[in-house]
């Protein structure tokens, strides 16, 4: 298939495409582990931190700006509502401060929630167009952030920081669905079910699903967060 046959593709879930990114996506978890548990406490892990910011900054505010040109612009997807849009800014902020808040609501946020636009992509662009490249990009380098601080680095979450990841969260969801109502748009899913598939279609219809996508994710996290607070409460003994 030539470049310009890529380019007028559309997106296949699961596809040519999708099944390379996963790989990609898969090697790169390995990496992070192994990477960052190697450098971890030495003076090497500060510029590993660093640079990975400044990696996610590269791909992420391109993304951002890309879509508000005109030519790009779509009420319905291009203002920065999704907890995508402010997940890889923690990311950065917990990869160039080492700040353990930053980077307990980067893993919550990216292992669960960045982790369905991963496996369940709703995405219309097909490689080589640049919105595909920088939507992965965003995604795969929010969740390696996550793994790299959590897993690689050892800066675990705590109670205190899954507390505050939930009320973070749920102010987000109410600002964010009070927009929806007015603008007739659907950011974070939370007023309608995507139209592509989702894990959320099997939680039922609009109000249902949103109910028990709270309980499942307060449960989730909560379940994410305990073995490392017994780490740390083993560590600290």
């Amino acid at each position: 298939m030539t470049v310009d046959q890529l380019a007028a593709a559309k997106f296949e879930t699961y596809g040519t495409s999708h099944l390379v990114v996963l790989g990609i996506f898969a090697l790169g978890l390995v990496a992070v582990i192994l990477i960052g548990s190697r450098v971890r406490g030495s003076s090497a892990e500060v510029a590993l931190r660093r640079t990975f910011a400044v990696a996610v900054v590269a791909v992420a505010l391109p993304l951002q700006i890309l879509q508000l040109v005109p030519s790009e612009w779509d009420l319905q997807t291009s203002l920065p509502l999704a907890l995508c849009d402010f997940a890889w800014l923690f990311a950065v902020h917990a990869l160039w401060t080492r700040s353990s808040l930053s980077a307990a609501i980067t893993y919550l946020w990216g292992i669960t929630l960045t982790t369905q636009g991963i496996f369940t992509p709703d995405l219309g662009s097909e490689f080589p167009e640049l919105r595909f490249l920088m939507f992965w990009g965003m995604h795969l380098l929010i969740v390696w952030s996550a793994v790299l601080l959590v897993i690689g680095l050892r800066i675990l979450p705590t109670w205190h920081a899954y507390r505050i990841t939930l009320v973070i969260t749920a102010i987000w969801a109410a600002v964010t669905y009070a927009f929806n109502v007015i603008a007739d748009t659907n950011y974070g899913y939370l007023n309608r079910l995507p139209e592509s598939a989702s894990l959320l279609d099997l939680l039922g219809p609009w109000p249902l699903y949103v109910v028990l996508e709270v309980v499942i994710i307060a449960v989730v996290w909560a379940l994410l967060t305990w073995p490392w607070t017994r780490i740390r409460a083993t560590a600290t003994g």
